[in-house]
C-alpha cells in the first residue's frame, strides 16, 4: 500500500510537469531567443508571480524516541498554494506518514499521521536567486493506532531555500521540526516533537503574467509663470510655446491672422484734392461710419503691437490712368497721415502706395460699383 502511494504521487508530478509544459507552448507565443550568457532563459517575470501553484512533497521523517517507533521513515504529501507578495507565500498542505511499533508494544503494530495544515513562508533576496526562507505553520493531525484515532492540534517551523527554474516550475527544500499535542495515544504523554527534511516540485497553473509596464516618464518642469513670457502671452497659459518671438499671436499664444478690414472707408467722386489734409470731409457719406472703421483700425494696431501694414489706394476707372494714379497715392497718404496722428508709429506702415484704378473689388460699369472702387486698404504683412 505504502508503494502504491509513493508510486501515485510520482505519476502526480510527472502529470503536473506535463500540464505545465502544454502551458508554455500554448498559453503564449514563442519567446525570440535569449542571450548567450543568460542563466535562465525560460524565465520572464524578474519580481513577482502570483497564480496558484500545486506539487507534491517527499520527506524523510526523523521521529521522537518518545513515540517508541521506528526512528526514520519517508513521508508524502501535496501542497496548493500561491504567493500574496514577492517575499511572502501560503500553502494548504497535506502529508502522511506510517510507523511501526517497536517489538515490545502492540508487536506488528502501524502509527499512522494525516495532517492538513496550513504554513506561510518568508523569502529573501531576488525573485530569481536561490532565496533562504522561513517556514511556519498549523494542522490538524489524525493519528491511527491501536490506542487512539482522534484528532489533536500540531504546528511546525523551519528554514528552507527556493529557486524559480522555469516560468512554472519551482524546487523547494527545507528542514522543520514538527510537534504534536497528541496526548492519547499514550495518556503519559503531552506531544511529540519530530525531525523533517523534505523536497518539493512546484508547478505553476495558469498562463504567465504579463510583464509590467514601464513607469510613465516624470512630467516635465513647469514654467515659472511670473517671468517667462513668449510672444507677450505668460508660458502658463501659452498652448503654442515654441513659437519664434515676434509671431503674431492670439491670448492662447497660438498663430492669428490679423486682418484689418477698411470695407465702408469710401471716398468721395475725386477726393481728396491735392493740398488736403483733412479726410472727414473726403469721405462719401454717412462719413461718420466710415471714421468708426478707421478707429477701429487704430484700435487693432495698438492691441497687436507688432503687426505691420501697407497702406494701399485706389481709384474707380473714371478719368485717365496717370490722373488716377495720383488720386490714389493722395487717398493712401491721407488715411496714413490719419494713423500716425492717432498714435501708430510709422515704422510699422509702408507706403502711401497708389495703385490707380488696378485690382477693382467691384464693376466699373455702375455708379455704386465704382463707389466702392474708390477706397484705401491696410494690408497685413504675415
Amino acid at each position: 500500500m505504502k508503494h502504491r502511494s509513493l508510486y501515485f504521487l510520482i505519476a502526480l508530478a510527472l502529470g503536473g510537469a506535463g500540464v505545465v509544459h502544454a502551458q508554455d507552448n500554448t498559453s503564449a507565443p514563442p519567446a525570440p531567443p535569449a542571450p548567450a550568457d543568460s542563466s535562465s532563459s525560460d524565465i520572464t517575470n524578474t519580481s513577482f508571480d502570483d497564480r496558484w501553484y500545486i506539487g507534491p512533497t517527499v520527506g524523510y521523517y526523523h521521529n521522537d524516541s518518545k513515540r517508541l517507533t521506528n526512528k526514520n521513515q519517508i513521508y508524502y504529501g501535496l501542497v496548493f498554494g500561491k504567493f500574496i507578495s514577492p517575499n511572502v507565500s501560503i500553502d494548504i498542505f497535506a502529508d502522511r506518514t506510517r510507523r511501526s511499533f517497536r517489538g515490545y508494544v502492540d508487536q506488528g503494530g502501524r502509527w499512522s499521521s494525516n495532517n492538513l495544515g496550513v504554513d506561510a513562508r518568508y523569502y529573501f533576496l531576488d525573485w530569481n536567486d536561490w532565496r533562504p526562507y522561513l517556514v511556519g505553520g498549523i494542522m490538524a493531525s489524525q493519528h491511527v493506532n491501536s490506542f487512539n484515532r482522534k484528532i489533536d492540534p500540531a504546528a511546525e517551523g523551519g528554514v528552507g531555500i527556493a529557486k524559480t527554474i522555469t516560468q512554472n516550475v519551482d524546487l523547494r527544500g527545507e528542514v522543520k521540526y514538527r510537534y504534536d499535542w497528541d496526548d492519547k495515544t499514550f495518556p503519559q504523554r503531552n506531544g511529540y516533537g519530530d525531525a523533517m527534511v523534505d523536497f518539493m516540485v512546484l508547478f505553476r497553473l495558469g498562463p504567465p503574467p504579463a510583464p509590467a509596464a514601464p513607469p510613465p516618464p516624470p512630467p516635465p518642469p513647469q514654467p515659472d509663470c511670473s517671468k517667462q513670457f513668449r510672444n507677450g502671452v505668460n508660458l502658463c497659459d501659452n498652448k503654442c510655446p515654441d513659437l519664434p518671438e515676434g509671431t503674431i499671436v492670439g491670448p492662447d499664444g497660438c498663430p492669428q491672422k490679423v486682418v484689418i478690414d477698411l470695407k465702408g472707408v469710401n471716398f468721395k467722386f475725386d477726393r481728396p484734392k491735392k493740398g488736403e489734409h483733412n479726410i472727414e470731409p473726403t469721405l462719401a457719406v454717412p462719413a461718420s461710419d466710415s471714421m468708426g472703421i478707421l478707429d477701429q483700425a487704430v484700435d487693432t494696431l495698438k492691441r497687436y503691437p507688432q503687426v505691420k501694414v501697407t497702406v494701399a489706394g485706389y481709384t474707380d476707372s473714371v478719368g485717365t490712368a496717370k490722373y488716377n494714379q495720383g488720386l490714389s497715392e493722395r487717398r493712401a497718404q491721407i488715411v496714413y497721415d490719419y494713423l500716425t496722428s492717432h498714435g501708430i508709429d510709422p515704422s510699422r506702415l509702408e507706403g502711401p502706395i497708389g495703385h490707380g484704378e488696378d485690382d477693382p473689388i467691384d464693376t466699373n460699369k455702375t455708379s455704386a460699383g465704382r463707389a466702392r472702387n474708390r477706397r484705401t486698404e491696410l494690408q497685413v504683412q504675415q
